[in-house]
């Protein structure tokens, strides 16, 4: 638990993904357990009962927490109330002369539910799963095991295309004539490679999914995990449908080259000199960011994935099981594999290097591809990146009526919320968001701060002609 100075720098810091105040003067509030099964069912955090919304000590009347402690015990071993049911600590705090009582919930490796419904928690708070889908992915980020090493007994060795293997002989010569996989054959390799597993509970032996993945024909790929494909679309000019398409529905080896190959044909390369070497600085920022989304991925997830090119940004999104949430940078890094045996394989081939060093080449090149830029990377359970290529000059004269409402706005108010911008323009919140994505991803604003008390800033005044 907590040490009183603890939970004061907690207090003070705000809501969060671990994070949630709730006012309790008189009882425990209804919707406790809620937020009990939300942080269950993500990464665990703390509730403390009499603080208000805004971080504000209220306190819980004395003579009222031994019934508020009973009730929540009571709801915590109930069934119909948790399920299943969990263990949490509790303890009361004398915070400046007010009661409150800190609730401390674990991660749990199980899935939980409230009154038979899903939660789960972002950094805005607690939210009902409602679909399958979302249920499906709750219980799938619980699993103990990679879902790369699932096996599938039926699968043959021709279900994978043989081309491939010799593709990938000569890659590995290329950096070691003397690489064992160089005189195996396809099926050694696969062994060699831990792509072909035996199941410890039943005993059945068979080549796994990340064998299918890497190797697998389309119709292969289709039987074992039908929801995989990425989509690849250029909406430089027509941003309600595309420009260009390229459906990559083949191997994780072709799947590269593939969308390499829209990228190439959609962005442009410009000269640059490490030392006296020639370096193709476009190939090394986007061969980053595809691996990124082809190996780190979550192939389960019901969530397509997509590379989009816009008019300045390359922008991708793939199902994923964060490991940590919120942006990523190389101070926060924390390397960790998705899919460590497909991340080997191609390793092997030198596709990517050690974990981490992909962020940080990113961060080291985007400045250079277009000045100043920096790359973004999200990790939740979509994880997103974005990549500017052409640096543009704001304009609001050019951008949509719904853009100079909300940039005017922004200037007259930086506190606005979403909600209260939908109140005063009758503008959709989802239009209302779309259009503040858009204005951080071309670097005109920015939010400094926390989600609930931070402020937009506009970066270049100057340039907007409202």
């Amino acid at each position: 638990m907590l040490t009183k100075e603890e939970i004061k720098m907690k207090i003070a810091q705000g809501e969060g993904l671990h994070v949630e105040f709730k006012t309790a003067s008189e009882a425990l509030p209804r919707n406790v357990f809620e937020t009990i099964c939300a942080f269950l069912n993500r990464k665990g955090g703390y509730i403390f009962l009499g603080v208000k919304d805004n971080g504000k000590l209220e306190g819980i009347g004395e003579k009222f927490i031994p019934e508020i402690l009973k009730t929540l015990a009571n709801g915590i071993n109930n069934a119909q109330i948790l399920m299943p049911t969990a263990f949490v600590e509790t303890e009361v705090f004398d915070i400046g002369g007010k009661k409150i009582i800190c609730i401390y919930i674990p991660e749990s490796s199980q899935a939980h539910s409230h009154k038979g419904f899903y939660y789960d928690r972002r950094e805005e708070g607690d939210y009902k799963l409602t679909t399958h889908h979302l249920i499906a992915g709750l219980y799938l980020r619980k699993q103990d095991v990679y879902s790369e090493n699932r096996i599938f007994p039926q699968l043959k060795i021709t279900d994978f295309v043989a081309a491939d293997f010799d593709y990938v002989r000569n890659v590995v010569s290329i950096f070691d004539k003397k690489h064992s996989w160089v005189n195996m054959n396809n099926e050694d390799i696969l062994r060699s490679a831990k792509m072909y597993l035996q199941d410890e509970q039943t005993g059945k032996s068979g080549y796994t999914l990340a064998a299918a993945l890497v190797f697998g024909k389309p119709e292969t790929i289709a039987k074992v995990c039908p929801q995989y494909r990425t989509d690849a679309l250029c909406r430089k000019e027509n941003l309600l449908r595309y420009d260009d398409r390229d459906i990559v529905d083949c191997n994780l080896l072709n799947a590269y080259e593939r969308l390499m190959a829209f990228v190439r044909k959609h962005t442009p390369d410009r000269f640059y000199l490490e030392g006296d070497v020639r370096l193709s600085i476009r190939d090394v920022i986007f061969r980053e960011m595809i691996m990124n989304m082809l190996i780190h991925r979550e192939f389960y997830s019901y969530f397509r994935a997509t590379l989009t090119i816009y008019k300045d940004t390359v922008v991708t999104e793939n199902g994923n099981i964060p490991y940590i949430i919120g942006r990523i940078t190389p101070e926060n890094l924390k390397p960790h594999t998705k899919n460590p045996t497909i991340f080997a394989f191609f390793k092997q081939l030198h596709w990517v290097e050690d974990l981490g060093s992909g962020v940080r080449n990113m961060y080291k090149y985007c400045p250079i591809y277009v000045k100043g830029a920096v790359p973004v990377m999200e990790e939740n359970d979509i994880f997103k990146q974005i990549v500017l290529y052409e640096k543009e000059k704001p304009s609001v004269k050019q951008g949509s009526t719904n853009t100079e409402k909300v940039l005017a706005l922004l200037l007259e108010n930086p506190k606005i919320t979403a909600k209260e911008m939908v109140e005063t323009t009758k503008i959709s919140l989802r239009t209302i968001r779309r259009i503040l994505d858009n204005l951080v991803n071309q670097d005109i604003i920015e939010r400094q701060g926390s989600r609930k008390d931070g402020i937009w800033v506009i970066k270049d005044k100057n340039n907007l002609a409202l």
